[in-house]
């Protein structure tokens, strides 16, 4: 799916006419191997990935055609990062790089924000910087519960496991994962309380750690502008949501200013049946004069399955991007 919306995105950029005319051109400016490109021609077979690469297509149209995308001008070059993270401290969410100027990320039916360690995001505000602590989250900020968990589920399917999760290694952590499996989607029935009591912990523990790190108003702006992705640069989001297309101008820092001004930024523990914390920033618009909020959310799930891995933490936009202070629509 990845391989198909951002190759059928820079198509558009150059080719008219189909998709699948696009993709038996295999223009020399979009700098990719052989193998790509027989990807996206194999995928255009399946019809919901042949659907998706129209989609693709027309949004790459519309930017090379925009007066702030490419304003009628053909490209000459267009480099793919083929989901590869390139090397730095890279800030903007790029898949594609178009003469080396402009920056597109492509993304469809997808609200995730990001996809982070928990004290990333809880602790460190989604700083940019590898010195995070990744230890596991859930021993971290409910120890107790966390523990009781892992005892009643462990006994419930007959699988030995380390008193302290935190001290299980791998192949521990995986058998236990698979015995949970084997026993179904639903967690044993003598563990489903301690489940419901671990996430309410983790819930309250994660919103208090967040809320003590984000403790003045200059930590809430740069926590927004980090959450939303706004870059020292100005890039472009190009996809679709179920409800419609994505076309976007995404503001920097200092542009955002110039129009915005947050009031208030919220953090509130959520029953969601998983550790979940919900995010509102109230932003005054300064041309309207009315104030707009912006929702959002963090689930903080195990990676790998339960108990398979450390958690990681979800971060989600549940606000229209089109709505959203920041985000410009190319109309």
């Amino acid at each position: 799916r990845t391989a198909v919306s951002e190759l059928a995105t820079a198509l558009g950029m150059l080719v008219h006419g189909t998709v699948g005319w696009a993709v038996l051109q295999r223009p020399a400016e979009v700098l990719v191997g052989p193998d790509a490109w027989d990807q996206l021609e194999h995928g255009l077979h399946d019809p919901d990935l042949h659907a998706l690469a129209e989609a693709a297509f027309a949004n790459g149209t519309a930017f090379a055609e925009h007066a702030e995308g490419l304003g009628g001008r053909r490209p000459r070059r267009i480099e793919w990062t083929g989901g590869h993270r390139p090397p730095g401290d890279q800030v903007i969410p790029a898949d594609l790089r178009v003469d080396r100027v402009y920056l597109v990320s492509c993304k469809y039916l997808s609200k995730v924000l990001h996809n982070a360690a928990p004290a990333r995001v809880f602790d460190h505000l989604l700083k940019s910087t590898d010195s995070h602590d990744r230890a596991d989250w859930y021993g971290q900020v409910a120890p107790r519960a966390h523990r009781r968990l892992a005892s009643v589920a462990a006994e419930a399917v007959g699988c030995p496991f380390p008193a302290d999760p935190c001290d299980a290694d791998v192949t521990e952590r995986r058998r236990l994962r698979d015995a949970l499996r084997e026993h179904g989607r639903a967690w044993p029935e003598a563990a489903a309380e301690p489940y419901r009591d671990m996430c309410a912990e983790v819930s309250r523990a994660s919103a208090e750690r967040w809320r003590r790190s984000a403790s003045t108003p200059g930590a809430r702006e740069q926590l927004l502008w980090r959450l939303l992705r706004l870059a020292s640069a100005p890039y472009f989001v190009l996809g679709a949501s179920r409800a419609d297309v994505i076309r976007l101008r995404i503001d920097t820092p200092w542009d955002w200013r110039q129009r915005h001004e947050l009031r208030a930024f919220d953090i509130e523990p959520d029953d969601a049946g998983q550790p979940q914390v919900r995010w509102a920033a109230t932003v005054l618009d300064r041309e309207s004069g009315a104030d707009v909020v912006v929702h959002g959310h963090v689930e903080v799930r195990w990676s790998h399955g339960r108990f398979g891995g450390p958690p990681e933490a979800k971060v989600y936009l549940d606000t229209p991007p089109a709505e959203v202070p920041g985000y410009v629509p190319l109309t």
